[in-house]
């Protein structure tokens, strides 16, 4: 199943110059944990919740100073949209990370998927699989 297909598209973005409290503020209402920073319709860093929390309320920083540009993890690892839900989950884990962009052959700005969307993928899948063994399972 390619990546696509559970990916998030409404992806929440922004620009390098927005404060990291505005940031904030578009997290909480929209309910995500992440911000991808995009220039040109390309991901060219993202802002986590951790982000805000580790470089900006931690060392006491004043969150209308400090920028997008200044926290975020630049040039984030995506994924391809073609790309296969296990292909996705090797590439969070060798690379240690919880949410990826999803990029179409241009390297555009397509959706968004996290960890909890495979999970919950899998979870279902796991659940269907259990269907089939108690049914094929002779009675005890």
């Amino acid at each position: 199943m390619p990546v696509a297909d559970v990916a998030r598209t409404n992806v929440v973005t922004a620009h390098r110059d927005q404060s990291a409290g505005n940031l904030a503020s578009v997290m909480v209402d929209e309910d995500v944990g992440s911000v991808v920073i995009e220039d040109d319709d390309q991901p060219v860093g993202i802002v986590t919740d951790r982000d805000l929390v580790v470089d900006v309320l931690e060392p006491r920083h004043e969150p209308a100073e400090v920028s997008a540009a200044d926290i975020m993890t630049e040039t984030p690892v995506t994924v391809a949209t073609d790309d296969g839900v296990f292909d996705t989950t090797e590439t969070m884990a060798e690379h240690a990370v919880r949410r990826l962009p999803v990029v179409d052959g241009d390297g555009a700005l397509e959706g968004i998927v996290a960890l909890d969307d495979l999970v919950v993928l899998l979870s279902d899948e796991l659940g269907h699989l259990a269907d089939v063994v108690e049914a094929e399972s002779p009675p005890y």
